[in-house]
């Protein structure tokens, strides 16, 4: 049985405020994550994130969500891969939190995406699934570790 949830931990040399725009605006979110972003930062809102030459798999990929929590600048949730016409929720979506604590100049960045076991999937096909998740946020993360950084110094330039 495959696990339920895909956590990871990252240490970026920027201050938390700027991770959390990182984390939450859309033209920043482009940058690390995704190749278009639309998204109504309240709880409730509704995003779309689009994927063609950052997508981690071979193919382009569109996902709908709905934000979970906005507590700037410490916590961001939203759900996603929910059946198209349907609410999302805990029966039915997966639920992606990121958690940002300053440690000094920096930003203490944790991922939790969980709610794998709810998604109606064949245990071998949801098993390749998570599969895909855990390598793309590695990727999508180590590109945001990157990216973070660079804003700081931007703002400080100007």
């Amino acid at each position: 049985m495959p696990a339920d949830r895909i956590e990871r931990e990252i240490l970026i040399e920027a201050p938390v405020d700027v991770v959390w725009g990182v984390v939450t605006e859309p033209d920043h979110i482009k940058q690390w994550f995704t190749d278009a972003t639309e998204l109504d930062l309240r709880p409730g809102g509704a995003g779309t994130l689009f994927w063609d030459e950052k997508a981690t798999c071979a193919e382009s990929a569109t996902a709908h969500l709905r934000v979970e929590a906005v507590e700037p600048p410490h916590r961001f949730a939203f759900r996603w891969d929910f059946p198209q016409d349907a609410e999302p929720g805990p029966d039915n979506s997966l639920l992606v939190e990121f958690t940002l604590v300053a440690e000094g100049d920096s930003t203490r960045l944790r991922l939790v995406e969980s709610g794998f076991d709810v998604l109606d999937r064949p245990a071998d096909t949801k098993a390749r699934y998570i599969d895909d998740h855990e390598h793309g946020w590695d990727l999508h993360l180590a590109r945001l570790r990157e990216y973070a950084p660079r804003q700081t110094r931007a703002s400080a330039a100007r």
